[in-house]
C-alpha cells in the first residue's frame, strides 16, 4: 500500500492487524507491505475497538474469510448516536447469524450473495459490505450506497485483487463473489478532508497556500462554498491555490458525497466566525457534531443555536486566545484553526485526537509560517 498517511488511525489499524496475525512492515513513508497468509484469531481486541470506530470495517473480511468473527462495540469520535445496526443487517442479508452477550457481538455464517438496501446512507457501511460480499458465494446486490471517492478507491484495490466489482461511486453496487482474492500493490487517493481543510484555514487566516497532491475534483462542493464566501482559487489538476481575500458569510448543508462534507463543517465554522455577515450552518448527518462550537463561542464567537443541527454564526468577531480541549479529530482541527485566527498563546490539550487524522501537523504549519509547536 502507498501514499498511506502517517497518522495515529493506521498506528492503530495496524496494531489491530497485527494483533489478528497479520504481518504489518511499515517500509517507508506512506508505505505498508500488509501479509495475512495467515489469521491467529477472528477477535477483535476490546481495547483496540475502542479506540478506533474503523476497528468495524474489518469485521467485514474476518467473516468473510473466517465465517466468523466476534468484536465489542467501536469507538472513535463522540459525535452523537453511531449505531451499527447497518453491518449487522448487511451481513445478516448475506446469511450470517448475530449473537451478543457479555459486551461482544458474535457473528457466524458462510456468506451468500444476496440484496442489501441501506436505510441510511452510509460510507463505512458500504466499504463493510463492499468486503464481505466480494468473498461470498454468487452475486450481491446493494442499492442506495454511499458515492464517496473512497468507496470507488477501495472497489478499485478489490478489484486490482481479484474482486468483481461495478458500480461503485454510484448509489447501486453490484458484486459478483469469488473465491479468494490475491495480494497486488495500490496507491491511495489523497485524503480530500485534509485538503479541504487545510483550504479553509488558507481562507479564514487570510492566507496564500498552495495545497499540493490533492484530487480537486473531489472536493467541487467545498469550491463553491469558498468561492460563495469571496475566496479567490486557482484549481489546478492535482492541486490549489487558496488566495487572500475579504471574506462574506455563506449558508452551509452538509449532506452526503457528493454535498458538502460533515467532516469539514466544524473548519467552516471557524470560516464565518471571520466573514462578514449572519450565515446558517445546518448538520444534517450527525445530531450532537454542533455541540464542539460552545467552547468556540467562549473564545469570542458569535454563535446561536436553534436546535441540535442548526446553529448561525455572526461576523466578523475577533476570537480570544483560550486553552481548549480537543473533543474528536474534527473539532480538535477546528479549534486549531481559531486558535490561528487568535490573537495572543493559546493550548490545546488531548491532541491525539488532531493526530488520528492530520499527519505531523505542527510541522506542516511550521512551514507555512504559524507560530506552533507541541508540549
Amino acid at each position: 500500500m502507498k501514499n498511506v498517511p502517517e497518522v495515529e488511525d493506521i498506528v492503530r489499524i495496524s496494531e489491530l492487524l497485527r494483533d489478528l496475525g497479520v504481518q504489518v512492515l511499515h517500509s517507508k513513508h506512506g508505505e505498508y507491505q500488509i501479509t495475512a497468509t495467515k489469521i491467529k484469531t477472528s477477535a477483535i481486541n476490546r481495547e483496540i475497538a475502542k479506540k478506533l470506530r474503523a476497528s468495524i470495517v474489518v469485521t467485514a473480511s474476518l467473516l468473510a474469510r473466517t465465517g466468523n468473527v466476534k468484536f465489542p462495540h467501536p469507538g472513535g469520535c463522540v459525535i452523537g448516536e453511531r449505531p451499527i445496526d447497518v453491518f449487522l443487517d448487511g451481513y445478516k442479508a448475506l446469511g450470517a447469524k448475530v449473537t451478543y452477550s457479555n459486551g461482544l457481538y458474535d457473528i457466524k455464517g458462510k456468506l451468500t450473495g444476496g440484496k442489501f438496501i441501506f436505510g441510511n446512507i452510509s460510507v463505512t457501511g458500504t466499504e463493510a459490505m463492499l468486503m464481505a460480499a466480494s468473498l461470498a458465494k454468487g452475486k450481491t446486490i446493494l442499492k442506495n450506497c454511499a458515492c464517496e471517492p473512497e468507496i470507488e478507491s477501495l472497489a478499485n484495490f478489490l478489484n486490482s485483487c481479484g474482486a468483481k466489482i461495478q458500480g461503485a461511486g454510484t448509489p447501486f453496487i453490484t458484486i459478483e463473489g469469488v473465491e479468494k482474492l490475491n495480494g497486488g500493490e495500490y496507491k491511495t487517493i489523497p485524503d480530500r478532508i485534509e485538503a479541504g481543510t487545510f483550504a479553509i484555514l488558507a481562507a479564514a487566516t487570510k492566507s496564500n497556500i498552495l495545497i499540493k497532491n490533492c484530487e480537486p475534483e473531489h472536493l467541487d462542493s467545498l469550491w463553491n462554498v469558498l468561492r460563495k464566501a469571496g475566496v479567490r482559487l486557482n484549481i489546478g489538476k492535482n492541486q490549489v491555490e487558496v488566495i487572500p481575500s475579504g471574506l462574506k458569510t455563506v449558508n452551509v448543508k452538509t449532506h452526503e458525497y457528493p454535498g458538502f462534507p460533515t467532516d469539514l463543517q466544524s473548519p467552516v465554522c471557524v470560516l464565518l466566525t471571520q466573514a462578514e455577515g449572519q450565515g446558517l450552518v445546518h448538520e444534517t448527518i450527525y445530531e450532537g457534531r454542533l455541540l464542539w462550537t460552545e467552547e468556540l463561542k467562549r473564545m469570542g464567537a458569535n454563535v446561536l443555536m436553534h436546535d441540535p443541527h442548526r446553529i448561525s454564526i455572526q461576523g466578523p468577531t475577533k476570537l480570544r486566545s483560550r486553552n481548549i480541549e480537543s473533543p474528536d479529530l474534527r473539532a480538535g482541527m477546528a479549534y486549531l484553526i481559531a486558535v490561528l485566527c487568535a490573537k495572543g498563546k493559546s493550548v490545546i490539550n488531548n491532541v491525539y485526537q488532531i493526530d488520528r487524522g492530520y499527519e505531523k501537523i505542527e510541522e506542516r504549519l511550521r512551514k507555512i509560517g504559524a507560530d506552533i509547536k507541541r508540549i
